[in-house]
């Protein structure tokens, strides 16, 4: 097992992120505050939505497959159901970073996924968010992340 701190710091080195279920009405959706987060961090950042040609001011991409040049790691903001899905996409594109979002809400995390996900060698960091690690984290989120920690949502180990 990888520890967070590893795990979270190789997923942030990767400068080419795509954040799926990212929505096109963002109020405060939680992969809208990613991919926002990382943008503003200086991160090359792709939104994923089938179903948005834009989002936030941005082009938007149907799948990973139609990313031009790839992406180092995939946040994934959508329903549970869809996540292993996502994860079978970066397994054939070769994608060894995932993350499955889980704030405080239900979040993205499907256990079958990141079993799936583990088994094709990739490291899959099932729960918390990028806003609460290394060089994306505000101290909101920080203190999100001790609470989470301590109820399980953010692992310990990945």
């Amino acid at each position: 097992m990888t520890a967070i701190e590893q795990a979270t710091s190789e997923f942030l080195a990767g400068k080419r992120v795509a954040v799926t279920g990212v929505s096109r009405s963002p109020k405060d959706h939680g992969g809208n505050v990613v991919y926002k987060r990382l943008r503003e961090r200086g991160y090359e950042v792709f939104a994923v939505n089938p179903n948005a040609e834009e989002v936030e001011g941005d082009p938007c991409y149907h799948d990973l497959h139609s990313i031009p040049g790839g992406v180092d790691g995939v946040v994934i903001a959508t329903r549970p159901e869809h996540a292993e899905g996502t994860v079978r996409e970066c397994a054939e594109l070769g994608i060894e970073h995932v993350w499955m979002h889980r704030g405080p809400g239900g979040g993205s995390v499907s256990p079958s996924a990141a079993d799936y996900g583990r088994q094709q060698g990739m490291t899959v960091i099932d729960g918390g968010c990028p806003c609460m690690f290394g060089p994306t984290a505000d101290f909101g989120h920080k203190a999100m992340r001790a609470v989470l920690t301590l109820g399980g949502r953010v692992p310990r180990h990945v």
